[in-house]
This record gives C-alpha cells, sequence and structure tokens, in this order.
C-alpha cells in the first residue's frame, strides 16, 4: 500500500460501536483501507449498516486452519484459567473480573510462540485415511485467535460470570448451613448453563444470519482481533508492553493484597473523625457513601463494573449521572431528611437483613426441616427490614426493568420493527454470502440438545426435588419464559445494544407462586433469567464468528466444550472453598479483615430471602413495609413517555434524547455488593483515560488502552493466587495498622435513638 503500513495507521479513525457489559458502548477502531474497499463497491454486496461497514472485513480466506493444536491447548488452558480465577475471586470482598479481552490480548504471544517453537512435522492418525495433520500448520492466525477467545469467554460465562448456578450451591452451604449434593449441583449448574445453547439455536437465523441484525458488541472485538494481527515495526510493540505492565501489576498488588492492605479503602474523613458515626458514614468508601476515600488497588477499580478502560466517556458519565443522584441526593435525603422506612435504625449503606431493632437478622432461625419458611418463628422475630439504600435499590430494579420496556418501545421500536422486516426481505449482504462456503450446524443439534437438557433438567426435578424444591411445571414454567422473552430480548439487543434484565421478574412471579421455598426460587431465577441471558450471550458470539468467518460448526463445539468445562471447574472451585476456608461468607465470624466475605453471594442470599423464603407478599406486599416501592414501576414507565414528548415537541434540543432513563435508573444495579468506592474509582479513572488520554493522546490510547487493562486484570490475578496459596493457606497474616482496614468501624453504626448494636455508641 502507498507510503507503506505506518502511514496506514495513522490514518486509522475512530467511529462508535456498543459493547455491553456493564460499559454501555465503546469505540471500534476502524482501517481506513477498508472504508475505502468497501465504499466503492456494489451496494449489494456490502452490509446495510454503516458501522459494520467500516469496521468488518468483507475478504475471507477459508483455507487457514481452524483445528489446530494451539487452538485447543491455549483455548482449553484459557478457559480452565478463566473459569478457576473468576471464580475463585468472586469470594473475596473485592472480586477480580478475568474478561475476554483479557485473554484476547495475553494469548496472542503465547499463540506467536507455539508457532516459533512447535515441530511442523506431518503424520497421520488413524481413522483419518490419507489426511495429514500437524502440531504446527504455520503461522498463527486470526482465526484461532478468534476460537481462543471464545473458549476462554465460556470461563466466564460468555460474559455473565461464573456459572450463575454456583450461587445456589453457596448459599445452601455458607449461608443456610444445609447440604447438596455434588451431583445435583452439578447437573443444575450444566443444564443451566447449557440450556441457553436450545434457545439460541432456535433463535439464530432470525438474530444471527440478517445483516440487520449486527450486534454491536461484536465490532470491539473485530477491531480489537484486526489491531492485535497488524505487523508492528517499532520499539514497543503491544506485546512487550503486555509484559512490562503485567509485571508491574504482579509486583504491586502484593501491597494491597497482602502488605498495606489500608491502600484498599483510605478514608481520611474516617481517620480525621474517628469517633464521629456520621462523619464515618459520609466518608467510608465500603460501608458509607465514600466521600473522600480513595483507593490504590486495582481490583477497586475493576470489580463488579468490569475495566473501566474500556468504557467510552459519555457511558461513564451517564453511570455517574444516575450513580450521583441515587448515593448524595436520594440516599441522604431518606435517611437524614425523612427517615425513611425507619433508616436510622439501621445502617445507611448494608445489603444484610435486620429485625425492627435494628439487629442482624437470624434468617436460620426461620427456616424448619422442611428447607421452608417456619411462620411460628418468623412471627416471632417479626418484619424483615432492609437498609434504606437496599430499599432504593430495589425500587429502582423496578423502575429500570419497566422503563427499559418504554425507552426501547419509543426510541427503538420503530427501528427494531424495520430492521426485523428488513431481516426477513433484505438481501443477504456479503458476509452472509462468505459465510455460505462453509458447513451450517444442522438444526437438529440445537434440537436434540434442548431435548435432553430439559429432560435431564426434569429427572433433577423429581429424582433430586428435595435438593432443589423446583416442581416439575415450576421448570417447564420457567423454560417458557425464557423462550417468550429470548427472541425479543435478542432483537433488542442485536439492534440497539440493550438487554433488559429480568431477573427481577422471574423472582417477583415465582415469589407469589411458590411462598415460603427459597432454593425453588433461585432454580426457577436461573432457569428462566439465566437460561435466557446465555442464549443472548451465545447468539452474540455466533454474530462474532458470523463476522470473522469462523466455520459454524467449529463455533458450536469451542462453545459447548467451553460452557461444560467451565461449570465443571466452577462448581469444583466452589465445593473447594466451601469446604477449606472456615465460615467463608460470614463477615461476622471471619477474621478482622479477611476477604472471604463473598459480596456477591450475600446478596444472592437476600436475595433468596426476600422473594423466596418469605416472599414479595410479605416484603413488597400488603403485609410488608415496602409496598409503596411498587410505584417505581409506575414511574419507569412513563419517565421515557415524558421525555419522548418533550422531544417530540422540541426537536430542536438534541439533548433531550440523550436523555436514557433505563442507564439512570439502572446505574447503581451493581450496588450491593459494589460500593461507593468502586464507582467512585472506577468513574476516575475511566475518566482519566477515555477522555484526557483519549482526547489528547489519541494514538498512544489507540495502541495501547486494552492492553493495559489486560495486563493490570492478569498481573493482579496471578498475584492474587500466589498469595493465597504461600501465605492464606498457612495463615501466615500481618498485624499492624496498614493491615487493619478501612478503618471506619463506626460507619455500620445505627445512628436512632436508643438503638443498641455492638460496637457502636448509642444516641
Amino acid at each position: 500500500m502507498e507510503g507503506g503500513e505506518e502511514r496506514e495507521v495513522e490514518k486509522r479513525s475512530q467511529l462508535p460501536a456498543a459493547m455491553d457489559g456493564g460499559c454501555g458502548a465503546m469505540t471500534a477502531t476502524v482501517s481506513a483501507m477498508d472504508v475505502e474497499k468497501t465504499a466503492g463497491g456494489d451496494e449489494e454486496e456490502v452490509s446495510p449498516i454503516e458501522q459494520v461497514r467500516l469496521t468488518v472485513p468483507t475478504t475471507d480466506n477459508p483455507t487457514l486452519p481452524v483445528w489446530t493444536f494451539r487452538m485447543w491447548f491455549i483455548g482449553i488452558l484459557s478457559c480452565s484459567l478463566m473459569s478457576f480465577l473468576n471464580q475463585f475471586f468472586s469470594y473475596r470482598t473485592e472480586p477480580l473480573i478475568i474478561t475476554q479481552i483479557s485473554i484476547q490480548v495475553a494469548s496472542l504471544p503465547v499463540g506467536h510462540f507455539l508457532a516459533r517453537v512447535l515441530p511442523a512435522a506431518k503424520f497421520r492418525l488413524p481413522g483419518f485415511g490419507d489426511r495429514q495433520f500437524s502440531l504446527n500448520p504455520g503461522p498463527f492466525n486470526m482465526k484461532e485467535h478468534v476460537l481462543i477467545s471464545i473458549f476462554a469467554n465460556a470461563g466466564y460465562a460468555f460474559g455473565n460470570g461464573p456459572a450463575y448456578g454456583v450461587g445456589i450451591v453457596n448459599i445452601i452451604r455458607a449461608f443456610y448451613k444445609r447440604t447438596i449434593s455434588f451431583t445435583a449441583g452439578w447437573i443444575l449448574i450444566i443444564t443451566t448453563q447449557v440450556l441457553g445453547y436450545g434457545w439460541a439455536g432456535l433463535m439464530r437465523k432470525y438474530v444471527v444470519e440478517p445483516a440487520h441484525m449486527w450486534w454491536p458488541t461484536t465490532l470491539v472485538q473485530v477491531s480489537l482481533f484486526r489491531a492485535l494481527h497488524e505487523k508492528e515495526d517499532r520499539r514497543m510493540t503491544r506485546a512487550k508492553f503486555f509484559v512490562i505492565a503485567l509485571a508491574c501489576s504482579f509486583a504491586w498488588y502484593a501491597v494491597p493484597g497482602y502488605l498495606f492492605s489500608t491502600v484498599t479503602s483510605m478514608s481520611w474523613v474516617c481517620w480525621v473523625f474517628s469517633k464521629s458515626v456520621t462523619a464515618q458514614q459520609l466518608g467510608s468508601g465500603m460501608h458509607g457513601l465514600g466521600l473522600g476515600a480513595f483507593t490504590l488497588d486495582w481490583t477497586v477499580v475493576s470489580s463488579f463494573l468490569f475495566s473501566p478502560l474500556v468504557c467510552p466517556f459519555f457511558a461513564i458519565a451517564n453511570v455517574f449521572i444516575g450513580y450521583a443522584f441515587t448515593v448524595y441526593i436520594i440516599t441522604p435525603v431518606a435517611y437524614w431528611g425523612l427517615n425513611l422506612y425507619n433508616a436510622q435504625t439501621f445502617p445507611i449503606f448494608s445489603s444484610n437483613l435486620f429485625t425492627s431493632t435494628g439487629q442482624p437478622y437470624d434468617i436460620t432461625s426461620i427456616v424448619n426441616d422442611k428447607f421452608e419458611i417456619d411462620m411460628e418463628a418468623y412471627e416471632k422475630h417479626g418484619r424483615i427490614n432492609l437498609s434504606v439504600f437496599f430499599a432504593v435499590t430495589y425500587g429502582l430494579g423496578f423502575a429500570t426493568i419497566a422503563s427499559t420496556i418504554t425507552h426501547v418501545a419509543l426510541f427503538y421500536g420503530r427501528e427494531i420493527y424495520d430492521r426485523f422486516r428488513a431481516s426477513y426481505n433484505g438481501k443477504p449482504d456479503i458476509h452472509t454470502k462468505l459465510m455460505r462456503k462453509y458447513e451450517d450446524i444442522p438444526g437438529w443439534w440445537f434440537h436434540l440438545l434442548l431435548v435432553l437438557t430439559i429432560v435431564v433438567s426434569l429427572i433433577l426435578c423429581t429424582v433430586l426435588k428435595d435438593e432443589i424444591q423446583l416442581p416439575w411445571w415450576g421448570l417447564l414454567f420457567a423454560c417458557g419464559m425464557a423462550f417468550f422473552f429470548t427472541l425479543p430480548i435478542s432483537i433488542i439487543s442485536a439492534t440497539t445494544n440493550q438487554t433488559p434484565g429480568l431477573n427481577i421478574i422471574t423472582e417477583y412471579v415465582i415469589g407469589l407462586i411458590l411462598p415460603g421455598k427459597p432454593i425453588a426460587n433461585v432454580c426457577f431465577k436461573v432457569y428462566g433469567y439465566m437460561s435466557m441471558s446465555q442464549a443472548v450471550s451465545f447468539l452474540a458470539d455466533f454474530k462474532l464468528g458470523h463476522y470473522m468467518k469462523i466455520p459454524p460448526r467449529s463455533m458450536f463445539l469451542v462453545q459447548f466444550i467451553g460452557t461444560i468445562i467451565a461449570g465443571t471447574i466452577n462448581l469444583a472451585v466452589a465445593w473447594w472453598l466451601l469446604g477449606s476456608i472456615t465460615n467463608i461468607c460470614q463477615s461476622d465470624l471471619l477474621p478482622e479483615n479477611s476477604p472471604w466475605t463473598c459480596p456477591s453471594d450475600r446478596v444472592f442470599f437476600d436475595a433468596s430471602v426476600i422473594w423466596g423464603l418469605v416472599g414479595p407478599r410479605r416484603i413488597f406486599g400488603p403485609l410488608g413495609n415496602y409496598a409503596a416501592l411498587n410505584w417505581f414501576f409506575a414511574v419507569g414507565a412513563l419517565g421515557p413517555i415524558i421525555v419522548w414528548i418533550f422531544h417530540r415537541l422540541f426537536p430542536s434540543q438534541t439533548w433531550i434524547p440523550l436523555i436514557n432513563l433505563p442507564v439512570l435508573f439502572g446505574a447503581t444495579a451493581y450496588m450491593p455488593p459494589a460500593t461507593a468506592l468502586n464507582y467512585t474509582a472506577w468513574v476516575t479513572v475511566g475518566t482519566v483515560f477515555n477522555f484526557f488520554v483519549f482526547r489528547y493522546r489519541k494514538k498512544w490510547w489507540e495502541r495501547y488502552n486494552y492492553i493495559l487493562s489486560a495486563a493490570l486484570d492478569a498481573g493482579v490475578a496471578f498475584m492474587g493466587v500466589l498469595l493465597y496459596f504461600t501465605l492464606n493457606l498457612e495463615n501466615t497474616s500481618l498485624n499492624w495498622w496498614g493491615t487493619g482496614g478501612e478503618h471506619c468501624d463506626l460507619a455500620t453504626c445505627p445512628t436512632a435513638k436508643g438503638v443498641r448494636v455492638d460496637g457502636c455508641p448509642v444516641f
């Protein structure tokens, strides 16, 4: 190309392309050469979506080897590492999230290394005739890299975290102090993970092959793959930068991870006002509003919300506005101004459940021998109470569900309808034509897998019904909900990049039908909501394979095998930690500043109590304290209508349609277990890199931003595991001021008059 490859890099332009995963959107890097190649082509040969035309190459090399030893070795290793590390760190107070992008970057130098050292000699295998194989069929190529990333992504349940069903095992053993067999746990996890394949197979022709179903999330992956596989002729290559940043991250995490753990959360407000409950409620980053708190620990920055380095500034700004409104306006007014729901009787920020006197609610005392609610004990202990922040977040969750439906219908309804019609009437684009060179996945693969999964699940619900409580008709009802919602949710995700969360709806519905059965509630949620969520994630990966011209059967097998491996490792790690760490997840029984507090499982447990054991009628209904929160459904439904009306009345005001109420209402969806410090640190770091660095050092950002994110994740993960196996297992610890935690002990205290809580002053 004229001017050489260096000039080609300098000609690169930027276009916004959305990416899910808590970020809302990312920036896709586009080659100007591709713009020239597609802009002048036959209109019928290119994608009708401009972002796709600018990002996805319109060429393919079907001779590239895909089923290579390198792909299987690195893929299985990556999947195993991802599933192990993400499950391992999910129990910690600040869970570390290893994402697909980390493996996508880290696996590249490993692939090139194997391409250099593996023997290229060819050999034959019995049963394959004259077909020859080689451990090293040539240079490490992009298609191998894509499959490795898909393999690895299975280790994080395709963006949904460790297998959701593991949470059921965790709460049964760690919180309810009951037992569940390994067999029942494994079947539950595998069936809930695999069930999504069936729904994905039924919907694939509607939301993967049509050009108008463009899945914005995949464009970032496409652009990053292309950037990583460009030839580099400079001193600081991406691989070298990755190794240096990983080494620095690895070395530094010894400080917050062991030597000086107080740097995880530092609050000067707590240090100055060491005897003031109100000041510590304001200043604590872990148990308060986080004013003045800061951190030097990457796990705090990237926990729950994923790495801020891969989120654009406008998405960060949207989240910050919603977060600030909830934490710094609604919460103080509700707590100090209105004393809403007797808020001052409880901590200002907590996911725990309380009695009316501010004491922790002893949940196990209201569970009978049948693992159901003991109504006599419940009447004795009284109604369950929530911290005001926890209650508000449930209300905002109701508003988020309703506003998402209304917002998408008003602002994207016509677009979705037109694109869905175009998926039937539109001509296939160049990508669909190129994919026809490969053997498609037979429909009976999906149908058989769906039937087998449902049959095995029914056996689980009948033979082992005492362990999971869910009746067979409950399973079929959950499958019906998943089937009903998968297509519309997939269309919304494929065209608008918004994926409505239906977990609260599933909990609410089954809680009304089967009150008093906590495990039945969470099992219904996993089979209903998570199987649909898995299906959407599978479809997004199928679209990535569609754009990268990966043989469909290869995609299917890699996804399926990766899911089985990941689910098995998730359960094995959970079983190991639950049996080896005394009082894991019991923050009141653990040693001071123990990291094994299980914040996500604590919220999952509380949800099982609220929606399952006690039931929504006794919490959010006429028999509970929080019936008024149901009005948030109406607020959420009406809010986008008001915004839409103003947009129609004042079309010249371009800022009005930028008001995205689902994003604003759902900004604090991760709180709890996420804390104020998680959000402020995430917003701060994201603003530095995706506003200032992106604006003023764009070339550096383009080359190294994603690499830095992956290196920070990987370095912390490796050091965290090393510290656990070398020090934590031997109960070796330091005990000085620098390992004493945040030093905001009074932040969890109530401020109501006369309330007595251990360790707190009485007002």
